[in-house]
């Protein structure tokens, strides 16, 4: 009896959103998506109940942004659950290990979402339990709180995980809903949100409470002669903070440059010629784009950095670390294997002149952009295969779709063997040298900065989603006009 047998009882079962039966309206599908979004912010702004406000510290850092979720809300998580379950899938499917054909077999189908679905649950209470137990008090428990329901600190510790698991099931079943019902997929969408809020915050942002100014209000400041502690801006500390800190120019160019480059790099494509056998002049082609494997891969290289780095802090809290293996300062590496395997986040990491810069020492420095560079072309390159060979992309799935819609390649026989060696010629050069080279956009953004202090891969992330949610919907619109094409495409 293989493990398929064993386990079918359980990931048959595993509850799941029902799929539309017939064809939604494309109105329909918009008030799917702008619902779940509304749901989703409201949701980053539910406060977990019994914790104490004001304290705790953020787990995930810039981390955030990627993860899409809120520090002390109910969306504690994000979608780190869905992206680690994802991660071992990715492992576990490109070693062969699981056995199972989700291309062809309806039974393997099922198997594999439920597996998901059981393994996103495995890695809320894997992720939540030390959030909230652990020592380093990440969400501390509110001691009025224990006393006015007289269940002790950890009666609210265990309210506290209950509703964090119940967020990252809302998560779940909100990006399945998007998935099957709406535009795109949930977790580009909640993506999207949490950049954008963070871009247009930096940008636009004045807070009269706390004093905090978005750029332009910075900029404002710095004409005016009025913004503290400000130097001189013609000398050169004046033009270096202009350029790099308050005045933000630097982070606006990257900014600027990244959407550019990832929108030019979505329309860079080898475009493959095709006809239908059966149907004269029905001409078509296949475009194996520049980023063939999309930007998502770099959500499971980053979710690892940060997984890494949670480790990193969980020992550090728990044990005496010997001071090779690492150095903490405020929940921040600072010196060690940890701090080397530490991405870079901002100038001010790497910058030992800037305002507010590192103080390590010039090899240490270099190091860690050698070790973060590597990490994230190489690391790229690897996850961008796994996502195409497991999300059916390859050349042989790829191959076998194009032959079930009945096309051709124009001057070859018509069979699949004929397709996948015309495909092998592309999408596996493709597929390494897009993931290498949306790793070095993202290391070269953190190291620049920009608008918000949004990370490099969150702004990949947004513009390649934001651009692939433009072709869907420039689709959907077409096939609305025009309803024998969704006939035709099935």
């Amino acid at each position: 009896m293989s493990w398929k047998d064993t386990a079918e009882p359980v990931l048959t079962r595993m509850p799941s959103v029902q799929r539309p039966e017939g064809h939604v309206p494309f109105k329909r599908k918009l008030m799917w998506t702008a619902g779940i979004l509304v749901l989703y912010f409201f949701l980053t702004n539910v406060f977990l109940f019994g914790m104490e406000q004001g304290s705790g510290s953020e787990v995930f850092g810039q981390f955030r942004s990627i993860l899409a979720g809120g520090q002390g809300t109910i969306l504690q998580l994000g979608i780190g659950p869905i992206v680690t379950a994802s991660i071992v899938l990715q492992l576990l499917g490109g070693a062969d290990l699981l056995g199972l054909d989700t291309q062809n077999n309806p039974r393997d189908q099922i198997l594999y979402q439920g597996l998901q679905k059981l393994l996103v649950v495995v890695m809320i209470f894997l992720t939540g339990l030390p959030m909230v137990f652990a020592t380093t008090q990440f969400l501390p428990p509110s001691q009025a709180v224990a006393e006015s329901l007289g269940i002790g600190l950890t009666g609210v510790q265990l309210l506290i995980f209950a509703q964090i698991f119940v967020g990252g099931l809302l998560i779940l079943f909100m990006d399945e809903i998007v998935s099957k019902w709406g535009v795109g997929s949930g977790i580009g969408l909640f993506i999207i949100a949490g950049v954008s809020q963070r871009l247009m915050g930096g940008l636009l942002a004045f807070d009269f409470i706390t004093g905090e100014t978005g750029i332009i209000s910075q900029w404002i400041a710095i004409a005016f002669g009025n913004l503290e502690g400000f130097p001189p801006l013609l000398t050169p500390r004046g033009i270096q903070r202009l350029l790099l800190a308050e005045g933000a120019i630097v982070p606006i160019i990257t900014t600027i440059a990244i959407f550019v480059i990832v929108v030019y790099a979505e329309s860079v494509r080898v475009e493959i010629p095709l006809s239908n056998a059966q149907v004269k002049g029905a001409r078509g082609r296949f475009p194996v784009k520049l980023i063939y494997a999309s930007v998502l891969p770099m959500i499971l290289v980053r979710a690892l950095q940060q997984n890494i780095q949670f480790l990193g802090r969980i020992l550090n809290a728990q044990i005496n670390m010997p001071a090779w293996l690492g150095s903490f300062s405020q929940g921040q590496p600072t010196g060690g294997l940890f701090y080397f395997l530490a991405p870079i986040r901002n100038p001010q990491d790497w910058m030992w002149f800037a305002s507010g810069g590192t103080s390590a020492q010039a090899w240490e420095i270099m190091l860690r952009i050698g070790v973060d560079l590597t990490f994230m072309v190489i690391g790229g390159a690897i996850f961008a295969i796994f996502w195409v060979e497991t999300t059916d992309m390859g050349p042989e799935a790829t191959a076998q779709q194009i032959h079930n819609s009945g096309m051709q390649i124009p001057g070859f026989r018509r069979n699949v063997r004929s397709i996948e060696r015309v495909l092998e010629q592309y999408i596996p050069q493709v597929t390494v040298l897009g993931g290498a080279l949306v790793g070095l956009l993202a290391v070269m953004a953190n190291m620049l900065g920009t608008i918000g202090g949004v990370s490099g891969t969150g702004l990949l992330l947004t513009v390649s989603i934001t651009y692939k949610i433009y072709e869907e919907i420039a689709e959907e619109q077409l096939m609305e006009m025009h309803p024998m094409m969704r006939q035709m495409f099935g």
